[in-house]
């Protein structure tokens, strides 16, 4: 059995601080919430300090659950994904949810089980690519590690989070000097090419990551270990530690790691929580999988059972539950690619959203995204209450679509669901960017669509 390191306190505190919503206050936390989750696992559980910290109460899984009309609740799974809902006081078939949805990964190179590679005096590891990361970025930064750690505890195993925090690994780039051709046809090769460098082999010696790990343990967490404890397992990635910022001669941009799709997470949990104030109001629901950059087909993943499950659980008659699906909206909240205006060619000059501009409505007629045109009204009317901008989004013709986790939970729920998200340059690279002023208009978008009269 598989518990909990209650003793363990990683290093990095989650946030527990409600953000102020207004103006600079909504990007003073998104800025902290993102610096607060370099991984999928520091993510939901920053996510989880939102929650608590707003009057939601954390369920346990394998616990028969007790839920009470007007009752905030959230639960968590493979301590990377979280669904965090309020029960309504009117009947729910009747009513229906208003669902929001997210992920709490993004693409970035993660550490191997065997990474050591002792060569030429100095220690790398070796890493695996996670998603479709935008490599080139990764080089020449300075690199730390955090994740998940699995280790024995007597005789039962505990997990904690880990998080090194300061610059413990690089990737140096390769001299001009050794490439002339490098800023024309330079390659990268994962295998060869994104081995990180720890150290140099003489002051590091011949011990094993896992024994770096447990040395690490015992001293951001404290965790007793005895004599005979060794990590087993983990689930790690490499980050980069410049703080997220805000840029712009007038600091109209936001510069960070994981935007895609961090910054969804962060303001939607603020508008549920914001939502769920008083004793009135109805089914409300937020749900951030873990996995979207892979696919979602995991257990915690939005093609995995999860929400549905949960939702099952909060109504578990069938007949009930289905038309309740019925009167539902689920609203998939994932990052937009911007104009970019280096390269406007790759954007169809019709649908080509601009920062800080509103968020944008996403469409693909082959159901890449699961937007169709009544749901794309309703939103709209949302934001017209809110007066809020709106901007749409459709990949050139000529060039092939990404997806989100709109026309899986879709799939999986058959409930009417649109794709929005955030205009964002350099998506999928270590740093990206948004805009300052779309943080609001999307908190005041989906504020609007949680309201029962909206």
């Amino acid at each position: 059995m598989t518990k909990r390191a209650t003793a363990s306190k990683p290093g990095r505190k989650p946030v527990k601080s409600k953000p102020r919503r207004e103006g600079a206050g909504l990007n003073e936390g998104l800025l902290k919430f993102i610096d607060a989750s370099p991984t999928p696992f520091h993510a939901a559980r920053s996510l989880a300090g939102l929650f608590s910290n707003g009057g939601f109460t954390e369920l346990d899984e394998a616990a028969s659950w007790q839920l009470k009309p007007g009752g905030k609740y959230f639960v968590l799974r493979n301590a990377s994904s979280i669904i965090a809902w309020r029960q309504g006081h009117d009947s729910l078939p009747e009513a229906g949810w208003r669902m929001l949805g997210a992920h709490t990964d993004s693409p970035c190179l993660k550490i191997k089980p065997n990474p050591e590679l002792r060569e030429h005096d100095y220690y790398r590891l070796g890493v695996e690519v996670y998603g479709g990361a935008l490599l080139n970025p990764w080089f020449d930064r300075d690199l730390s590690i955090a994740g998940r750690v699995h280790f024995a505890q007597g005789k039962t195993v505990a997990s904690a989070l880990v998080d090194f925090e300061k610059p413990v690994a690089t990737l140096p780039s390769l001299a001009i000097h050794l490439d002339r051709e490098a800023n024309n046809s330079r390659s990268i090769n994962a295998q060869q090419h994104l081995p990180v460098l720890l150290g140099g082999v003489n002051n590091i010696g011949d011990a094993e990551f896992r024994d770096l790990l447990k040395q690490q343990l015992q001293k951001q967490a404290g965790v007793e270990f005895g004599k005979t404890t060794e990590v087993l397992d983990y689930e790690l990635s490499l980050y980069d530690t410049q703080p997220a910022a805000l840029v712009g001669l007038h600091d109209e941009y936001i510069a960070a790691a994981r935007l895609d799709n961090l910054l969804s997470c962060f303001i939607d949990a603020s508008a549920l929580i914001d939502a769920c104030k008083g004793k009135a109001g109805g089914w409300s629901l937020l749900v951030c999988n873990d996995h979207e950059e892979v696919g979602s087909q995991s257990a915690s993943g939005a093609g995995g059972p999860f929400l549905a499950q949960v939702l099952e659980r909060v109504q578990p008659d069938s007949e009930a539950r289905a038309r309740a699906m019925a009167n539902s909206l689920l609203i998939s909240t994932d990052n937009a690619h911007g104009l970019h205006p280096n390269y406007a060619d790759k954007t169809d000059a019709n649908h080509a959203p601009k920062l800080n501009a509103g968020p944008v409505i996403k469409v693909n007629a082959n159901q890449r995204y699961a937007s169709n045109s009544e749901t794309q009204a309703m939103f709209r009317a949302h934001c017209a209450a809110a007066k809020v901008p709106v901007q749409s989004f459709v990949v050139r013709s000529d060039m092939a679509c990404g997806s989100t986790i709109g026309p899986i939970t879709a799939s999986e729920l058959g409930v009417r669901t649109l794709d929005i998200g955030v205009p964002t340059f350099a998506m999928h690279s270590i740093r990206e960017l948004a805009g300052g002023a779309d943080t609001a208009h999307l908190y005041a978008a989906l504020s609007a669509f949680y309201k029962r009269d909206a």
